[in-house]
């Protein structure tokens, strides 16, 4: 199953993940707006590409608090899951189906800022597209524009190669829910993705499961790419300083 398969299936289930996705909304926008406004000195009404937006957990946050966001990914189910979500909450955020290898339908030079959250650069399986990714975002920037990404801490896990997180249980109005992710490492960098969701409904016990394909990559790695493609002032926020749940880096277009 390719990436844009993986997420079409979850789009529905996608908010399932988190214990309340709602106040995750909330808690990751807060930090992310901190970063824009304190490390990157941008106002709150910049013009902000989130290029791999899912179902929107950092889009409908952000554009809440008053930035401007154009939202983008490779998933078709998730775009029209964003667009209903933003809907919902009277949101003005133009959304577009769109693979961060390829954004040229998006105007170039134009946006204050470019994020690329929750570990979505590591689905590119090699680092001739992790360039050509970095490279399309990069264009799509105004000189001077700030690039945010975040990744799981890959200089530990490639030293632990865990094989399960979780599971954590949660409650839904007194039915519970367990969210399991199960790692299966095919060799010292790649791994497959197995999450499972069970529910505990009316009828009994119903469980989703999806996979996706990972390849873990190193922070001086995503750094050397980024310096590759014209970045500058690159830094790492790890999530002590940020108070975001994945290491964040940080560069500006030159």
């Amino acid at each position: 199953m390719n990436t844009a398969e993986t997420y079409d299936e979850l789009a529905d289930h996608y908010h399932l993940i988190f214990e309340d996705w709602k106040v995750s909304i909330e808690r990751q926008a807060a930090a992310l707006n901190a970063i824009l406004r304190e490390q990157c000195g941008l106002p709150g009404t910049a013009r902000i590409l989130d290029c791999a937006c899912g179902i929107g957990t950092q889009s409908l946050g952000l554009a809440k608090l008053g930035f401007r966001i154009d939202a983008c990914d490779v998933s078709i189910h998730a775009v029209k899951r964003a667009q209903q979500e933003a809907s919902r909450r009277s949101l003005d955020i133009r959304f577009s189906v769109a693979n961060m290898l390829d954004l040229r339908s998006l105007p170039a030079s134009h946006f204050d800022a470019a994020i690329c959250m929750d570990n979505s650069l590591p689905h590119l399986e090699s680092n001739e597209q992790l360039i050509q990714a970095v490279d399309q975002i990069r264009a799509r920037l105004r000189p001077g524009g700030s690039f945010m990404a975040s990744i799981r801490d890959y200089d530990r896990l490639i030293r632990e190669r865990p094989v399960v997180q979780g599971p954590s249980f949660y409650s839904d109005q007194g039915q519970r829910r367990i969210v399991l992710q199960v790692w299966d490492w095919i060799d010292d960098r790649r791994y497959v993705f197995h999450l499972y969701i069970s529910r505990e409904l009316e009828q009994g016990w119903q469980t989703f499961h999806t996979s996706a394909l990972y390849r873990a990559v190193r922070r001086d790695e995503l750094s050397a790419v980024l310096n590759q493609a014209g970045f500058k002032n690159l830094r790492w926020l790890l999530p002590e300083e940020s108070s975001f749940f994945q290491p964040i880096v940080l560069g500006e277009s030159g």
